[in-house]
């Protein structure tokens, strides 16, 4: 349940609710409209009328958002590299869903997360901002409130810079550079993508960083974010994921795509702050690396 300090302008006596927290916590139409009828509107611990409330400097605001979910929540391991009352980000194992699914509701991110959050005494529902392939390890960012997930991602934009580690056969010419090639559903399948003029503009930006010609380890942040982005541009190059046999990478040293989302960075959207997180090398790219 969010607990908001409220801190108005000098020029101003008060506010209404719905107006500061529009302005100040970035609440969308939808979610005032969640907030108004949840009943669970307070200002210094009183319950009240949100759409006839007017705050003031030094009001305490608590308000419960929480839709029903049908994710159950189980303890499973859970590597933190960030909490605050907002945000959570967590470094994901390769092998994990970030979201069950039908086939499978056990097991993913979110039963772990929501099981954190019953741990902590707190009322969440899950908000990834955005998404991992189920192979693909490394950071997550979570938003504990539906508005901050807004925030981070207004209108689609996503306003979060990810940086990726990825393991490929052979050597990258140019060993740094831009691949600009737009990507599209390879129909009739419903997973597979490929590169295709007339599909969604897709930029991966990537340099090597250790190569023994045979193998290559190359740092890789995304302009945009395309689903399996990154392992369709890597294949249209010639140099698919190892592991990756979806498009045309061998298992041979791997039982997985080797790609680790292995750095974060965004401006906190409450404080402001620069946040930069980094999680290091699975142990099974790492093996694979320390023979380069």
């Amino acid at each position: 349940m969010p607990r908001i300090e409220v801190a108005l302008p000098e020029a101003l006596a008060s506010m209404p609710a719905r107006a500061f927290l529009a302005q100040n916590q970035g609440i969308s139409n939808t979610i005032w409209k969640r907030i108004k009828h949840s009943g669970t509107f307070r200002v210094n611990g009183e319950l009240v009328n949100a759409a006839r409330t007017e705050l003031k400097t030094g009001d305490i605001v608590t308000y419960d958002i929480l839709r029903p979910s049908n994710i159950t929540a189980e303890d499973l391991p859970l590597d933190i590299r960030y909490e605050d009352d907002w945000l959570l980000v967590i470094n994901k194992p390769a092998g994990q869903l970030v979201h069950p699914t039908t086939q499978e509701a056990h097991g993913t991110l979110a039963n772990a997360v929501l099981f954190h959050y019953e741990q902590q005494g707190e009322a969440h529902a899950y908000h990834p901002v955005h998404r991992l392939d189920r192979e693909t390890s490394g950071l997550v960012l979570i938003a504990k409130q539906p508005q901050i997930q807004y925030k981070l991602s207004p209108k689609g934009v996503k306003t979060f810079h990810r940086e990726y580690l990825a393991l490929i056969p052979g050597e990258l010419t140019p060993p740094a550079g831009t691949v600009d090639a737009s990507i599209a559903r390879a129909l009739p399948s419903i997973i597979l993508r490929k590169v295709a003029p007339d599909g969604q503009s897709a930029r991966t930006h990537y340099e090597t960083i250790r190569t023994n010609h045979e193998l290559s380890l190359v740092h890789l942040t995304l302009e945009t974010g395309r689903t399996h982005q990154i392992r369709v541009h890597m294949a249209h190059l010639g140099h698919p994921l190892l592991g990756d046999d979806l498009y045309g990478g061998t298992r041979e040293r791997i039982d997985r795509q080797a790609l680790h989302a292995c750095r974060l960075s965004f401006t906190h959207p409450m404080t402001g702050q620069a946040i930069s997180l980094e999680a290091p090398l699975p142990a099974d790219m790492q093996r694979i690396v320390s023979t380069l």
